[in-house]
């Protein structure tokens, strides 16, 4: 696992600390989000049957155009488009997409690196491909940290609030109604993992 500029786990019960430690360890590792999490601070808070969360991610990259792994050829006279793959890891979201716009039967593989695309417009249809977004990995990263925020959330605590913005998560959870103050706090632990550290 990519070591974390800051992690830190704070509860009232010594107990929880390691406990909850090792849960949001565990499911960092099984969502794959160590390396883009850089810095992440939890505090839990049984006498409020409060739960809180805020994360600082590193890049994770932006989004990914058809030109970004693949070549793509317009082919007139055959009236088809010959997408030649680069990068294989994206081909389940490009097929998605492809189908999505000119459907399955107007799209073949006739190897693991070659799509080709029936067309009666394949110059102006190869230009529109060539920027297509492929995937986006932040809006990946924003499903995931969800996921994770939850799954490390101490049982029962439905009442819950997000925000993700930029490279900023936070996260709060209770059983009771949430207050503001609480989304203020996790808002104040965000600005202290932003300048580095602990008060």
């Amino acid at each position: 696992m990519d070591s974390l500029e800051i992690f830190a786990v704070e509860s009232i019960v010594a107990s929880e600390q390691e406990f909850y430690r090792k849960i949001i360890e565990d499911n960092m590792a099984s969502l794959r989000l160590a390396p883009a999490i850089g810095r992440i601070k939890v505090v839990l808070r049984p006498e409020d049957s409060l739960f809180q969360m805020a994360i600082i991610l590193r890049d994770v990259g932006t989004r990914v155009t058809t030109v970004d792994i693949a070549d793509v050829e317009a082919k007139p006279v055959a009236g088809e488009i010959i997408i030649s793959i680069k990068k294989e890891q994206y081909i389940p979201e490009l097929l998605g997409k492809l189908w999505e716009r000119y459907g399955k039967a107007n799209i073949s593989q006739p190897d693991r690196w070659t799509v080709a695309i029936s067309t009666d417009k394949p110059e102006e249809e190869a230009n529109f491909l060539k920027d297509l977004m492929v995937a986006d990995p932040r809006h990946r990263l924003h499903e995931n940290l969800v996921d994770f925020a939850i799954r490390v959330t101490p049982e029962g605590f439905r009442v819950r609030y997000h925000l993700y913005k930029g490279n900023r998560f936070i996260f709060v959870a209770s059983e009771e109604a949430l207050k503001r103050e609480w989304i203020e706090e996790t808002e104040s632990m965000l600005e202290e993992l932003i300048k580095g550290g602990k008060k």
